[in-house]
C-alpha cells in the first residue's frame, strides 16, 4: 500500500504517461534487489524492530513529499536514491549478524534478518556433527572436549550429556547409553582399556533445547599389538631389498640381547648336556672332541 501511494504520481518522461510499473522497477533496483541495501539489512538477533524503524524513517519523508502528486521519473530517481543511501548508512550502524559457522549445530546466536523478505533466517545445519576419530594406546589416559566453534547461549544453563556405544562407530542415537551429564564439557579416562573402544556422543542442551551432538570414535590399541608393531617396524627398517641386513646400521641395542649373553646361554646349554651324559658314557677321546667343539661354538656365538 505504501508503494502504491508513493508511485501513484510517477510520470515516465520517455512515454509521457503515468506508469506505476516503471516506478516499481525503480524501487526494486534501488531497494529490494540492491546488494548494498540487503547487506545493510543483515543485522543481529533482536534488532528486527530497529531495522524496520530505520526503513520507515528513510522512506516516509519521500512518500510524504511525492505521494499523491505528479512528478517526473528523474525526481523519483533522485529522491529514492538518496533514501536508499540514507538507509544503508543508518542500518549499517546496527549490530551485525554473526553469520552461520558450518558444519553442524543449531546456532541460536547466529543468522540474520532478510531485508527483502522481512524475516529472520536462522542457520539450518543438522544437529549431528561428523565423527571425529581418536586413537590411544591401552592403559594411556585420554580426554574428549565437547565444544563448538560458534557462540553458545549465555541466558540459559548449559548441560553436557555424554553417552556411549561400545565397539561400534555410529551416529544412531538409539544405540547409545548415558554415562554422565552435567556442566562439564570435558570427559576423561585415566587408564584406557579395550572395553572403552567405541563411539562417544556429547550433546549440548540450552535449557531443554538440544543445540548440537558431537561424536568421537575411540580406538584402543592393545599393548601386545603395539609392541609387535614397533618390533616389526624396526625389523623392516633394518632390512634392504632381498632380505639383506643394512650394513653399518645395527638394530638398536635396547631391543636385542647382548652378544655376550647369547654366547653364555649356548655355552651353558652345552655344558649341561655334557654333565647329563656323564663320564661313563663318553671316553676320554670323546671328551676332548666335545671340549674342542664347545670352545669353537662359544667363540662363534660371542663373535656374532
Amino acid at each position: 500500500m505504501q508503494s502504491v501511494r508513493l508511485c501513484s504520481g510517477y510520470i515516465s518522461t520517455e512515454k509521457n504517461v503515468q506508469s506505476m510499473d516503471d516506478c516499481f522497477k525503480i524501487l526494486d533496483r534501488l531497494f529490494n534487489f540492491n546488494p548494498k541495501v540487503i547487506e545493510a539489512g543483515r543485522v543481529g538477533l533482536g534488532y528486527k524492530d530497529q531495522l524496520k524503524d530505520t526503513m520507515q524513517e528513510t522512506i516516509l519523508p519521500v512518500m510524504n513529499e511525492l505521494g499523491g502528486k505528479t512528478n517526473p521519473d528523474t525526481v523519483y530517481e533522485s529522491k529514492l536514491q538518496t533514501a536508499a543511501d540514507n538507509f544503508i548508512a543508518a542500518a549499517s550502524k546496527l549490530p551485525r549478524a554473526t553469520r552461520c559457522i558450518p558444519p553442524c549445530g543449531f546456532q541460536t546466536q547466529d543468522g540474520h534478518y532478510d531485508c527483502e523478505k522481512c524475516i529472520y533466517d536462522s542457520c539450518n545445519f543438522p544437529l549431528d556433527c561428523p565423527v571425529e576419530k581418536i586413537t590411544v594406546d591401552e592403559n594411556d589416559p585420554t580426554q574428549m572436549l565437547c565444544n563448538v566453534p560458534f557462540a553458545l547461549p549465555t541466558d540459559t544453563k548449559l548441560i553436557w550429556s555424554w553417552t556411549f556405544a561400545e565397539q561400534v562407530q555410529t551416529r544412531q542415537v538409539e544405540l547409545f547409553e548415558e554415562i554422565t551429564a552435567g556442566e562439564d564439557n570435558l570427559y576423561s579416562i585415566s587408564s584406557t582399556k579395550t572395553h572403552h573402544q567405541g563411539t562417544y556422543q556429547c550433546e549440548i542442551y540450552s535449557g531443554k533445547v538440544s543445540i548440537v551432538r558431537n561424536y568421537y570414535f575411540l580406538t584402543v590399541t592393545p599393548h601386545v599389538v603395539a609392541g609387535h608393531s614397533e618390533l616389526q617396524e624396526i625389523f623392516e627398517l633394518s632390512l634392504l631389498p632381498g632380505g639383506r641386513l643394512r650394513s653399518g646400521s645395527p638394530l638398536p641395542s635396547q631391543h636385542l640381547p647382548s652378544r655376550v649373553l647369547i654366547g653364555i646361554c649356548f655355552t651353558s646349554l652345552l655344558v649341561l648336556l655334557l654333565l647329563a651324559l656323564g663320564p661313563t658314557t663318553l671316553g676320554s677321546q670323546m671328551e676332548k672332541v666335545a671340549t674342542q667343539r664347545l670352545r669353537r661354538l662359544s667363540g662363534f656365538f660371542i663373535d656374532c
